[in-house]
């Protein structure tokens, strides 16, 4: 499942023994392949034991709300994960301290722009619930959808954001006061696009064509967005 979630492995820790703690991650990783490829309303509790290799009544005893709880688990625990890499690779690009020079920036956002959707292939399990959960979100929980923005999408739009309000006060883009306006354009027309198109993954588009779809998007957001 990629890199850990710290702060749900610290929690966990504080309350039970590794012993349980390794179950629990067994179980919680094995349900991540089941939801991913069933979907959130078709996964059986049955089918979550057995693909964890226990029964209902330990998947129980680790989850005591069933398949709600343990979806939310999997769901917030992935999310965090994604999270991480994505603002990692946006301040790497859009470092405030070694911002790009106004020749290099174009090719700058092409390489964020990239590294974003490269995350697809680094993170398959987590973009497939991600699929899963915009076609049935009807029958997910609120509480999961509350805790999957609060834990992924919300704190990246932050850190895009920022980034943008930093370009802007470099006098590199003009973001017309709204820079949450101008980082929500950047991912529309960049990778955002590529994820609608490749279906989160599961159907890979062309390199040459990701290219093409990056590089336009790019030069039809410096079109509004850059100052001057």
């Amino acid at each position: 499942m990629g890199r850990t979630n710290e702060t749900w492995l610290e929690q966990a820790r504080r309350e039970m023994s590794p012993r349980k703690l390794e179950k629990q991650i067994a179980i919680a990783s094995a349900a991540c392949t089941v939801f991913g490829r069933e979907g959130y309303a078709r996964a059986s509790v049955d089918a979550l034991a057995a693909a964890a290799g226990v029964s209902t009544r330990t998947l129980y005893n680790h989850f005591p709300d069933g398949k709600a709880q343990l979806f939310r688990t999997v769901f917030t625990w992935t999310s965090a994960q994604v999270k991480d890499a994505q603002i990692d690779r946006i301040q790497a690009v859009l470092d405030p301290a070694r911002l790009p020079r106004p020749e290099d920036l174009e090719r700058d956002l092409v390489a964020l722009a990239r590294s974003l959707v490269d995350l697809m292939a680094d993170f398959p399990d987590h973009f497939a619930l991600v699929r899963h959960i915009h076609a049935e979100a009807d029958h997910v929980p609120p509480e999961v959808l509350r805790a999957w923005q609060e834990a992924g999408p919300e704190p990246v739009r932050r850190a895009l954001t920022e980034a943008m309000g930093h370009l802007a006060d470099a006098g590199l883009i003009d973001t017309h006061g709204d820079a949450a306006l101008a980082a929500g354009h950047y991912t529309a027309l960049t990778w955002q696009a590529i994820v609608q198109l490749s279906h989160y993954g599961i159907l890979p588009l062309p390199r040459d064509e990701t290219d093409r779809l990056i590089g336009g998007g790019v030069a039809a957001f410096l079109r509004a967005y850059r100052a001057g």
